[in-house]
């Protein structure tokens, strides 16, 4: 709800300050009356999925479980709206949806830190950052949460001039105004709540190489260090040995991807650095209390 509000409230505003009708809106859904938020509550649509009047911008915003908005409904409506001339967006998760019906071909996009993973697995040949927001020609995109102001602050600017924009964050108390040069998620220091530069060095290179794990031999090498000071330095700063470190990382990113994603678990093994389904079970069944079929929902292989 804070991405969808965060996206309409500048609009708003926009109107409020300029006194004039600068921008208008319709809420659409398919098949209902309202859109239910995750945290319950409600918001009444004015129209289904009909067509939108040329020159319009659809945006589409998403929250958890977006595979399941992307309908054959929806992505046919989003298909043709593209056809008759729509400037195209999404807020958080609705980038997927985008790209479901193979709108974001070509385009440079961002989702949600946490999809993003799931995103690039899914959509390779879609160049997705992790930027705040991206505006690639006639599609934008967000990342979610408060991005979504910050989008649309940039679209006024854009359209109406820095001044007004720049009054718009005044009343929505957001200041600075983040660009779509900036990060949407912490570095990796204030994640840890640690500034050690070699420990930062080797964590950095753990979240880079998720699939082909490096050696702790080779992260240590890679840091002038030994692996003896190697665990030493995972010990003191986050209680944990470096091995420890990262299959937490890679068992992570593989809940990710199983919640967020149609692949198979075994797919998602692999995609995790794990070459043995058995092995890969077993482990995250330790870290998450569940085995990876059961989190999906999914029976088992049969061993033969």
């Amino acid at each position: 709800m804070i991405a969808f509000a965060a996206t309409i409230e500048p609009l708003r505003l926009a109107n409020r300050l300029s006194r004039r009708d600068l921008y208008a809106w319709r809420l659409a859904a398919e098949g209902a009356s309202h859109a239910a938020c995750s945290n319950g509550a409600r918001v009444a649509v004015d129209m289904g999925l009909e067509d939108v009047e040329r020159g319009s911008t659809v945006l589409v915003c998403g929250g958890v479980d977006a595979h399941l908005a992307a309908t054959r409904g929806a992505l046919t409506w989003l298909r043709k709206q593209a056809r008759l001339g729509a400037r195209l967006g999404a807020v958080c998760t609705g980038s997927y949806v985008l790209a479901k019906a193979g709108l974001l071909d070509g385009r440079r996009c961002t989702i949600h830190w946490e999809n993003r993973a799931a995103f690039a697995e899914e959509f390779p040949e879609i160049e997705v950052s992790n930027r705040v927001f991206e505006i690639d020609g006639d599609r934008m995109t967000c990342a979610g949460g408060a991005a979504g102001a910050d989008m649309m602050l940039d679209l006024i600017a854009r359209e109406h001039g820095p001044d007004l924009a720049s009054l718009v964050a005044d009343q929505m108390i957001m200041a600075p105004v983040r660009s779509a040069a900036d990060e949407q998620r912490l570095s990796v220091p204030a994640r840890i709540g640690v500034r050690h530069p070699k420990l930062i060095s080797i964590i950095q290179r753990m979240e880079d190489n998720i699939e082909e794990p490096v050696s702790p031999s080779d992260l240590a090498r890679d840091v002038g260090m030994s692996t003896r000071q190697l665990e030493r330095l995972f010990r003191r700063y986050l209680s944990r040995s470096p091995k420890r470190y990262y299959m937490e990382l890679r068992l992570q990113k593989a809940r990710n991807l199983l919640l967020q994603t149609d692949m198979s678990v075994i797919n998602v093994a692999l995609a995790c650095g794990f070459t043995s389904p058995s092995h890969f079970s077993k482990c995250y069944r330790a870290l998450f209390g569940r085995t990876p079929y059961r989190e999906r929902g999914a029976p088992p292989l049969e061993a033969g």
